[in-house]
């Protein structure tokens, strides 16, 4: 009995220890930081000079990131401050320590930048005020979903931006994005060691400089570390959240070198809603209440209800608008989705309804997403390819094929657009089937052509009343849809 009373009073000890920010009541798209608020932040130095965050997670150790450090890195060449708030005023909460120690994750890669982990040990122990406090650690076996976090540093406010003087510590909230979805955008490279959090229309995110800070979550009084700032496309990019090495996953790596009692390890289990883990897809506006698709992205989900659509209107300005799916039409592999909202002075890309198919050297163009292309902040792009003839064992009738084209489940419904004239005209929709890795045969890409849909198309629109009243109301579940002016504007967006 004795002992099992001594473990709860040592485990209930180092929670009161930990995760406190006694006085509380940059970061892209963050707010200056009121003296005390984060007391765990530190600020690393080299040659004078902020480099890096970290975390304070006891007395004599610091939690920071690998890629902050050289593979043999020297500690004698760092200092540590504590208690700062700003880099350029007086702090007069502020101590500072050398480093006798810097021990980098062992399995650290530095291409992948899968295992971003790196301790350090202080030359000193510190004592704990109200400025200066430990935070607790997200425990094995933690989890996350729909949850806002905080992040915390004195890094660039924009990319190649420096935090202007007199460069106060940033915070900023970031929602949650589950690994899935964020593997849609950077291309399968997100590990289970690493998790993602951002606004996906962009606008708030760590930069460089932020790297190795903390990102943090509170549960009930206790702030828990859940991450660590590690990397990302850009800062606050749209369609890239930013991407920080899962704490929760290094606990046994952590206590091997800091001590089993040392640090306050925390189990976060998330009641928040489950995460949306959909990727987004390409589609395209045909009238002033109707989106076209492939009807193989819809048979992917189980039903429509709740679902919405984000036009990104490519334009001056860039703006967005946002409406609900309140019915979907098919028919033959062709899916029209009914919106809530009219949207009377956007443009619209014309189909090709009338005419036949376009013939084997038309030079044509497929809109998806650029998830492969880590130069260029546009979250889409054009593709030119050319119009090839279908292997008879493709062809369906409705058919239209194009040359290789390395295309991805994420790519469903992207359109096919060809010019006629001096107007671009939507001659293909790009069909995956559920289950299917993309739809190349024979060295070719195969679409579904719109111009047999016709009859279909007209009916629809003659169905759909000019007006509706009231959405559906929203769910986690949402696409992402591109409104297309014209090839030209869209190589010109301002993402």
């Amino acid at each position: 009995m004795f002992s099992t009373l001594s473990l709860v009073f040592v485990i209930t000890l180092l929670t009161k220890a930990c995760g406190r920010a006694p006085v509380s009541t940059k970061i892209v798209g963050g707010t200056n930081a009121s003296a005390g608020a984060w007391p765990w932040q530190v600020s690393l130095h080299e040659g004078g000079s902020h480099f890096c965050g970290g975390s304070l997670i006891n007395s004599e150790w610091v939690l920071s990131a690998a890629h902050c450090f050289p593979s043999n890195p020297d500690p004698t060449v760092y200092t540590v401050y504590l208690g700062r708030q700003s880099q350029e005023l007086p702090n007069p909460n502020e101590v500072s320590r050398n480093v006798s120690q810097v021990i980098v994750h062992p399995e650290y890669n530095n291409l992948s930048h899968d295992n971003d982990m790196a301790l350090l040990r202080l030359s000193s122990p510190v004592a704990f005020s109200n400025y200066i406090q430990p935070v607790c650690l997200a425990a094995n076996g933690s989890t996350f979903n729909n949850d806002t976090m905080w992040v915390t540093g004195w890094g660039d406010i924009f990319s190649g931006v420096s935090l202007p003087s007199p460069k106060v510590l940033q915070e900023v909230d970031v929602p949650v994005v589950g690994n899935t979805k964020c593997n849609c955008f950077y291309k399968g490279s997100i590990t289970g060691n690493m998790m993602c959090a951002g606004t996906l229309e962009g606008g708030k995110d760590s930069c460089q400089g932020d790297s190795g800070g903390p990102m943090v979550i509170k549960q009930g009084s206790t702030w828990i570390q859940a991450g660590v700032v590690s990397f990302g496309q850009g800062c606050a990019d749209p369609n890239y959240p930013g991407v920080y090495a899962r704490v929760s996953n290094y606990q046994n790596w952590i206590t091997q070198h800091v001590g089993m009692n040392n640090v306050g390890f925390i189990p976060f289990n998330s009641t928040a809603p489950v995460l949306d883990e959909t990727c987004p897809t390409t589609r395209t506006l045909v009238s002033d209440l109707l989106v076209i698709t492939s009807a193989s992205c819809i048979a992917r989900f189980m039903g429509t209800k709740g679902w919405s659509v984000t036009l990104y209107v490519v334009k001056s300005g860039c703006s967005r608008v946002t409406a609900n799916v309140t019915k979907v039409f098919t028919d033959n592999g062709v899916a029209l989705l009914q919106l809530s909202y009219q949207f009377y002075y956007n443009a619209k890309l014309e189909l090709n309804l009338f005419y036949s198919a376009f013939g084997p050297g038309t030079q044509c163009s497929v809109i998806g997403w650029n998830a492969a292309d880590f130069t260029t902040n546009l979250h889409f792009q054009e593709f030119q390819t050319t119009i090839v003839n279908c292997d008879p064992s493709d062809s369906t009738g409705i058919n239209i094929c194009t040359q290789f084209l390395d295309v991805q489940q994420d790519d469903d419904g992207s359109p096919l657009v060809c010019r006629m004239g001096d107007m671009w005209v939507q001659t293909g929709i790009l069909s995956i089937p559920p289950g299917s890795e993309n739809n190349t045969y024979s060295n070719s890409t195969v679409f579904i052509q719109t111009s047999p849909f016709i009859y279909f198309v007209m009916n629809t629109i003659d169905t759909v009343p000019t007006l509706l009243a009231g959405t559906e109301s929203f769910s986690p579940l949402s696409l992402t849809y591109i409104l297309l002016l014209s090839l030209p504007a869209i190589l010109q967006a301002c993402y």
